[in-house]
């Protein structure tokens, strides 16, 4: 039952389909107002179940490596899925500033570099710590009109994890592509609500513990069919064509897929991001997107009735600026949110409700 608050009753009600309805409820049962998932996304049962088998073979002595790796093949291929790819253009990694590095480290000395001002760090200190780089802000509404000839990368985040902003990605893949400039993505903010065709840039990054849903300690890299550009740098046996066969000494062949960019998988986030990747893909990406954008919707409504000024857009993230002191009082309500560049932040996802949203707004004072 759609209940109604302060700055939201002239809301329309946000029910999610009955599918998708059964699906949550079978699968998370939060005992606060979730709204974090743009930090850390919550566990679904069927990832909890397979954690806690893992962990009961590694204490009783059951590992079995060829069983597990297996499965992180499946995580790869549901990923890949995801992302509108085939498998053999996706890399496992643990954190996106670790993929961002390979590309970082790939690039020539005096390559120009092109990023949103104020994106996140993983995304841009990789490239601020080589010296002989240049590197090169904008505006993100003007990011595309700011590449020029001579630029070699420009590097984005779809949704802006301080504030929820979409990148205009068309405009900016266009503006890179009639420059002769690869395009670098970083997904973590969208990849689960936001459907992208990661084709469409040379390389994205993903980091899966937010709206995948994955263990943290999962992320991904796509590339180009060719590899791009990019010099496996932290290859070890993993990375080798036949992995078992390259296990001392050289590595007489890297694999002639992604996995070559591999870093060698931690196991218990993989075999739980399988699962979790496999209720996302469930659920599907549009469905879970219309839902989410509705609720974030709702409380942009409501906050703007309130007296606040959201951060105006159709993303699942929603930035209110000037209100991050709420957030104290707000935990103490049972409402989770975050504080990010002074921003209160709220994320929606597929486990809250138009209820969450409502129990929000009545716990924020008037502006």
């Amino acid at each position: 039952m759609e209940t109604s608050t302060p700055g939201a009753s002239d809301q329309p009600k946000t029910p999610r389909p009955p599918a998708l309805r059964d699906l949550v409820r079978a699968e998370f049962a939060p005992t606060t107002a979730y709204l974090n998932t743009a930090s850390h996304g919550l566990t679904p049962a069927r990832t909890a179940d397979v954690l806690r088998e893992a962990v009961r073979e590694t204490v009783e002595g059951r590992i079995d490596m060829t069983r597990w790796f297996a499965v992180i093949e499946q995580a790869r291929a549901r990923f890949a899925r995801l992302a509108g790819l085939t498998p053999d253009r996706v890399a496992l990694g643990a954190a996106v500033s670790a993929h961002v590095s390979l590309v970082a480290g790939s690039l020539p000395p005096g390559a120009e570099v092109l990023v949103a001002d104020g994106d996140f760090s993983s995304l841009v200190n990789p490239f601020a710590v080589r010296a002989d780089l240049k590197l090169r802000t904008a505006a993100l509404d003007e990011l595309a009109d700011a590449v020029r000839p001579g630029t070699a990368l420009v590097a984005v985040s779809a949704v802006q994890s301080a504030d929820g902003r979409l990148a205009d990605l068309a405009a900016v893949a266009g503006a890179a592509r009639a420059h002769g400039a690869r395009t670098l993505v970083d997904t973590t903010q969208a990849a689960g609500w936001l459907p992208l065709d990661a084709d469409a840039f040379d390389y994205t990054v993903c980091g899966a513990y937010k709206w995948l849903l994955c263990p943290r300690g999962t992320s991904f890299l796509t590339v180009p069919g060719d590899g791009g550009d990019l010099v496996p740098l932290q290859a070890g046996w993993i990375a080798g064509e036949r992995p078992w066969d390259s296990c001392y000494g050289t590595v007489e062949e890297l694999a002639r897929s992604a996995r070559r960019f591999d870093l060698s998988p931690a196991f218990l986030p993989y075999l739980g991001a399988e699962r979790s990747l496999s209720l996302v893909e469930e659920a599907g990406q549009e469905a879970i997107g219309a839902h989410d954008r509705a609720l974030a919707a709702r409380f942009r409504a409501g906050a703007a009735g309130l007296g606040h000024r959201p951060v105006p857009g159709d993303s699942a993230i929603v930035a209110v600026p000037r209100l991050g002191g709420a957030a104290e009082a707000l935990r103490e309500a049972g409402v989770e949110v975050s504080v990010r560049a002074g921003n209160l932040r709220a994320a929606f996802h597929l486990y809250n409700t138009a209820e969450d949203v409502d129990r929000l707004l009545a716990a924020l004072p008037r502006g």
